[in-house]
């Protein structure tokens, strides 16, 4: 008969016996990132990759390619949809190497096609894993941006995961003290 598993059973586990699953269920966690060409992208993916650092889990890169507009010439929509892809990768490779300079982790990359909330949505369906959004506002006079303010306002409350929205104005001191 074992002394000490019986105890164990009587008084229960001591604090932090379940640390390590909880540190395997943190380190599991994904936070999604979308990523463009705009300014406020950059301080958002800076932001992503502060948190993960500092808190555990994985970054991932979403980049969305707007959908095909149906032509009447399926060569100029072929050219289109290879110039947009294009673009994704260029985008992700800028994004992915600043990641990994800060992280010395290498992101995980998605590039899709289709209405940016859909698609977001289907991702996250799809990637159990990913458990917090990020995305950057705008400073523009015109409101912090269509994903921003779909995403942000409407959808918001019904979201299935947490959503993190990084303003574009944010110095890196100021991100810096926020992760």
């Amino acid at each position: 008969m074992n002394k000490e598993k019986d105890i164990q059973e009587l008084v229960g586990k001591g604090p932090g016996a379940d640390a390590p699953s909880e540190q395997r269920e943190r380190n599991n966690r994904i936070f999604l990132c979308v990523v463009d060409n705009t300014a406020e992208c950059k301080n958002a993916v800076y932001f992503a990759a502060r948190r993960v650092a500092q808190t555990g889990g994985r970054l991932a890169l979403l980049y969305i390619m707007p959908p095909a507009e149906f032509q009447h010439w399926m060569s100029v929509e072929e050219k289109m949809r290879d110039e947009a892809r294009e673009e994704a990768e260029e985008a992700l490779k800028f994004y992915s190497s600043q990641v990994q300079q800060w992280t010395n982790e290498v992101p995980t990359l998605y590039v899709r096609e289709g209405k940016p909330a859909d698609t977001i949505l289907a991702l996250i369906e799809e990637e159990k894993r990913i458990s917090i959004l990020v995305l950057g506002a705008g400073t523009d006079k015109k409101g912090p941006g269509p994903l921003v303010s779909s995403i942000g306002g409407k959808m918001s409350g019904k979201f299935p995961i947490p959503i993190t929205i990084v303003p574009g104005n944010l110095s890196r001191e100021q991100l810096d003290l926020l992760t």
